[in-house]
């Protein structure tokens, strides 16, 4: 090597074309090429040690939080997972509250008891207010829920005539109250705009006909000479029915029943509903019913389970249509008055049925 090549670059180094991936550093000869090693380029750093000091609080503070927080205490340190702890087992609850709805239960039975042992009129009297409010709750939620407006007034009146009309006049009666109900029902929308006429009136009928005409049951049930003790039979299966559904199901229920309508009931707890129904339909046709045998019971029973899960289903499918868990808020622990006579409305025809066939009709 000549002694200028450790000096400055020579003129023209970095334009020639040629020179342009000359590693930096010290001027070579060519034929010198092979045994020179291209030296790496250096970035001028200005002041090296105070960034090495801020490289170092950094890493300190980095550990301190890792130290803290629980993380890696180094970059390529797998952070420790915490060690979990299995939650305690959690017990089967109701979804309502137990307490508030034995005792609204409770209170609801000597009410009904009561009136319907004392004086019939008083227990007719029961029957049309538990409708009046019954349809009240419905129209209200269909309105809220869909922008359908069911005309509550005719329906108010019109199933409380039905309910009078079935007790005095039997089915004869029950049938002209409920063509005149919706008759009045088609008239009365008519003062309104016809937008969703049809849909209004459409939910009308269909309101009548779910509510105060299946309730006229219960009054034919009651006009016969044992009015009362079919009344109470009616009562006492559907409510051991439903009973039977809930404690079995809730014990042993492992197979949903129709998941897609009503998620809590499942086949075991139908199986209960039958087994408890027929026992109490049996115990009920041989000592309140006048003429009634036990077997009679057993086919009561479990026509009784099939319709009371049948009408429960069936709300549950319009509960679900509409987007609400209840219909009411009326019952603590029960929801609202039609949350209790899903139930009740569609099995009243069938045990009227069963005693007309089985007893006749008085």
């Amino acid at each position: 090597m000549n002694d200028s090549s450790w000096g400055a670059p020579q003129a023209g180094y970095w334009g020639a074309p040629e020179m342009q991936a000359a590693p930096a550093g010290p001027a070579y000869d060519v034929h010198d090429a092979q045994h020179t090693r291209p030296m790496p380029i250096v970035p001028d750093v200005p002041d090296a040690g105070r960034d090495a000091d801020d490289r170092d609080a950094r890493d300190e503070r980095d550990r301190g939080a890792a130290r803290r927080g629980g993380g890696p205490l180094f970059r390529d340190e797998k952070p420790q997972e915490p060690m979990s702890t299995p939650p305690p087992p959690q017990k089967k609850r109701a979804g309502r509250d137990l307490r508030a709805a034995i005792g609204v239960g409770v209170g609801l039975g000597a009410v009904i008891v009561a009136s319907l042992f004392i004086v019939k009129a008083v227990f007719i009297g029961v029957i049309a207010i538990a409708v009046v409010v019954g349809l009240w709750e419905l129209t209200s939620r269909l309105e809220e829920r869909k922008g359908i407006k069911a005309p509550l007034v005719p329906l108010a009146v019109g199933g409380a005539a039905m309910i009078v009309a079935g007790y005095v006049r039997g089915a004869e009666g029950a049938w002209v109250a409920m063509a005149l109900t919706a008759l009045t029902v088609l008239v009365w929308r008519m003062t309104e705009p016809p937008e969703g006429y049809l849909k209004d009136v459409t939910a009308g009928v269909f309101a009548a006909f779910y509510v105060p005409f299946l309730a006229t049951f219960v009054a034919m049930l009651l006009s016969a000479d044992d009015g009362p003790q079919r009344v109470l039979t009616f009562l006492l299966l559907t409510v051991v029915s439903d009973t039977g559904a809930y404690a079995v199901g809730w014990r042993f229920g492992k197979h949903k029943l129709a998941p897609r309508i009503s998620p809590g009931k499942t086949r075991e707890g139908l199986f209960g509903a039958v087994a408890f129904a027929m026992v109490a339909g049996a115990l009920c046709m041989e000592f309140l019913i006048d003429g009634g045998t036990w077997w009679q019971g057993l086919l009561l029973g479990l026509a009784v389970a099939a319709s009371a899960t049948l009408g429960d289903l069936g709300e549950s499918m319009i509960k679900r249509d509409l987007g609400i868990k209840d219909m009411g808020t009326l019952l603590p622990g029960h929801g609202g008055i039609m949350d209790r006579l899903d139930s009740l409305l569609p099995t009243a025809p069938v045990v009227w049925l069963l005693l007309v066939l089985f007893v006749g009709s008085s």
